[in-house]
């Protein structure tokens, strides 16, 4: 019957929440059971098929690999699949996790797919909200902010590209963003954007 009851509490937890970590679980089966219980639940449930591991500590009942973005946490969706979003990039990209957590980078698998973490300081980490994405909201940075993300880690951007994210750019959000940078990431995003300083 206790056995029940945790899987119930449980499953209503991955009911509640899109992504799940391993200390919330700890914490609804109960802080009297012994952290092997809930390990061998969460076995369990994941042989089972019931549960996916998306991270470590970090498990779904879901196939979105976009997820994976609150494994990192603080971090947010950006560069190439924040453009995906907006509609602005037309090329095939995976997940971009941007993270100012020390934690390792580059390509990992995760439910099969690959997603790209890359990791941004402290100082730079702002300008991103939830955005619905299917049936989950997720972090993904806006606009401005992708865009000097794109300046910042020097990633190419196409003449078409850029000249959408001009349509688009709310351009007193950008200057308040750059107040942040140095001298030569304002100047390099101005050039690109061939904007005029007084038109900021």
């Amino acid at each position: 019957m206790g056995k029940q009851i945790h899987l119930d509490k449980v499953e209503k937890l991955f009911e509640k929440s899109p992504v799940v970590d391993f200390k919330s679980l700890e914490r609804v089966v109960g802080k009297s059971k012994k952290s092997s219980y809930t390990k061998l639940l969460v076995h369990n449930l994941v042989k089972k098929g019931k549960i996916k591991k998306i991270g470590k500590g970090f498990y779904t009942k879901h196939e979105e690999i976009s997820l994976s973005v609150f494994c990192f946490n603080p971090s947010y969706l950006g560069l190439q699949s924040a453009l995906s979003f907006y509609g602005i990039w037309d090329q095939a990209t995976i997940p971009i996790v941007l993270t100012s957590r020390n934690v390792r980078t580059g390509l990992r698998k995760v439910l099969g797919k690959n997603i790209l973490v890359r990791k941004i300081s402290k100082g730079y980490f702002f300008g991103y909200e939830l955005k619905k994405e299917g049936n989950f909201y997720v972090p993904y940075s806006d606009l401005e902010k992708t865009f000097l993300d794109f300046v910042l880690l020097n990633e190419k951007l196409s003449k078409e590209g850029l000249l959408e994210i001009r349509q688009k750019i709310d351009l007193k959000k950008l200057k308040r963003y750059l107040k942040v940078y140095p001298e030569r990431i304002y100047k390099k995003s101005l050039t690109l954007l061939e904007v005029r300083k007084d038109e900021l």
